[in-house]
Parts: structure tokens; C-alpha cells; sequence
């Protein structure tokens, strides 16, 4: 069983054979149908079903004949809304599968980014057309978290509001400047991560780190596309599951400065979310390459 099946509503299915019978709807009676080739000529097909708003089931595989579909694997997906970031991305393809990775260096959140590609067939008419590949000009980043708790925010002042965007947009340019080999840049980072771990060191002594730390984005576990995140709700609703009438929200974080929608099972969730207040969890990225119409 995919572990997040649950994020979008799957809680209750937890039986192989009802896996099996969900699978099987999904190639039978697809919502949207895509097929291509990749580079080399091999078939590729994706079938894909809505179970909610923006939530369902993708089967990919390929056609053996007409009508024989021989799935190679299959993922629960969550399309998020908006442009997360416009930096440019590499896209990767995994070793074990026909699946595929997008890469970005995001400025904001200080390590790569690598996230879950959903528009693959997309990304392979774009490599194969005549005017040759076309390069992406933003990325929708969506997330899927299987728990996470609701945290109450940090207090802060216009005055410190202001001085924290400043801090942020400067780092920002520096981290930029020290990736283009700035070495002026790369003291002042290595300076100020000194500075900032001598007033947590200190602070934690009297205070929950909660309070210190306002979010963090930050690679969880051995899977390079999982992340700890702890970020600010800006927005937030409801979807509910077609199937198994389970509700989930939709959760838009600012974390890091990273905007970005997470979705997670109503029931897995602790606490009850509200603009202003933070997302606390472990999330899979998952994201979208845009391109020129």
C-alpha cells in the first residue's frame, strides 16, 4: 500500500484486495487518458482519477495491446494551486521506475529542492517536440502529509515584521551570491549561521524552542523528496473524498518564504487550523513543471 493513500482520503481502505479493487476502478473508468513515448520509443501511458477537488489516484504503465494495460505502478496525487517558485529545475529520472524527479536551488529554504514530478507526459511531449525541449517557466509545488499538528504562531510587532523580511530578502541575495562562488558572501553566511546558533544556544535555556524557531524546511528521512516543514497557515478548506465521504484539508504554507498547498486527512491532524497559526509535519513534494502555451 502507498503510504499517503491516506492523505487523500483513503484512511479506511487498508486490505490488499481493496487496493487491488481501487486500482482496478482507476484503469477501467479513468477520468483523463495520456499516452506517449519516451526518447528511446517505449509507451508510455498515465490513467488518472479524481476522488475530490485536486485529490486522486494515478496508474502508470503501458498498453500491451489495445485494450490490455499492464500497470507498472501507481501514486496518490494533490495539484496544488499557484507558482511556488520560478527558479529554474532539472528534471531526473528515478533508477527503478519510470518516474521522474524535479531539482530546483531554492534560495529561500537553503537545500534543494527535489520533488515528486507529476506531469510527466507533459515533460516527455516537451523533450521529444521538433523545436526542441522547452525549458519550464515555474513550478506549482503541492505536498501530501500523512500526520502533522497544529501550532500556535509567534507574536511579532510591525517593527519586527519588517526587520525580518530584510534579514530574509539579504540572506537571500547572499545565498545566491555565495552559489555563484562569492566567497565574500560565503563568510557572511558561515558568520551569521555562528551568530544564530549562539542566540538559540542561549535562548533555548529559557525558552520552547517553538517560540524562537518561526518555521523550518528542512530533508526528512532517506527518501529525497520528504521533508520536516513547519510553516504558516495563510489559507485553508475542506475537500472531501468521493469514495469514502473522509475530509481533508487544504492547507497554503508559507514556509521559509516557500509558498506552497499541503493536503492531509482531516483525522490525522491534530489541532484545528486557522490563518496565522503554523503546520507542523512531515510532507512529500510533489509539483508540477509549467510551460509556455
Amino acid at each position: 500500500m502507498h503510504n499517503y493513500l491516506k492523505s487523500i482520503g483513503f484512511r479506511s481502505i487498508k486490505k490488499k484486495q481493496e487496493i487491488k479493487s481501487l486500482i482496478d476502478e482507476v484503469i477501467k473508468n479513468p477520468d483523463v487518458k495520456k499516452i506517449t513515448e519516451d526518447e528511446y520509443g517505449n509507451v508510455f501511458a498515465e490513467l488518472s482519477r479524481e476522488y475530490g477537488q485536486y485529490i486522486g489516484i494515478a496508474v502508470r504503465g503501458e498498453y500491451v495491446d489495445d485494450n490490455n494495460f499492464q500497470m507498472d505502478y501507481y501514486y496518490p496525487y494533490f495539484i496544488g494551486s499557484g507558482v511556488s517558485t520560478e527558479e529554474k529545475v532539472e528534471i531526473e529520472k528515478h533508477s527503478d521506475r519510470e518516474s521522474y524527479a524535479g531539482i530546483c536551488d531554492e534560495m529561500r529554504i537553503g537545500v534543494t529542492l527535489i520533488f515528486y514530478l507529476q506531469n510527466v507526459i507533459e515533460y516527455l511531449q516537451e523533450s521529444r517536440s521538433k523545436g526542441g525541449r522547452k525549458i519550464p517557466i515555474n513550478t506549482t509545488i503541492s505536498a501530501l502529509s500523512t500526520s502533522g499538528k497544529i501550532v500556535l504562531p509567534v507574536y511579532k510587532n510591525e517593527s519586527q515584521i519588517k526587520d525580518s523580511e530584510k534579514y530574509n530578502n539579504n540572506r537571500t541575495h547572499l545565498m545566491a551570491a555565495a552559489r555563484d562562488g562569492d566567497e565574500e558572501a560565503m563568510e557572511s553566511l558561515t558568520l551569521e549561521d555562528i551568530d544564530t546558533y549562539s542566540m538559540i544556544s542561549r535562548r533555548v535555556m529559557t525558552e520552547d524552542i517553538l517560540s524562537i524557531v518561526d518555521t523550518y524546511f528542512m530533508p526528512y528521512g532517506i527518501e529525497s523528496d520528504q521533508y520536516s516543514i513547519m510553516g504558516e497557515i495563510l489559507d485553508f478548506y475542506t475537500v472531501e473524498n468521493k469514495r469514502t465521504s473522509e475530509k481533508c484539508y487544504i492547507l497554503t504554507l508559507d514556509s521559509n518564504h516557500l509558498i506552497f498547498d499541503v493536503c492531509i486527512n482531516q483525522e490525522d491532524l491534530l489541532g484545528e487550523p486557522a490563518p496565522g497559526r503554523r503546520f507542523k509535519g512531515v510532507i512529500w513534494m510533489q509539483g508540477q513543471v509549467n510551460y509556455n502555451i
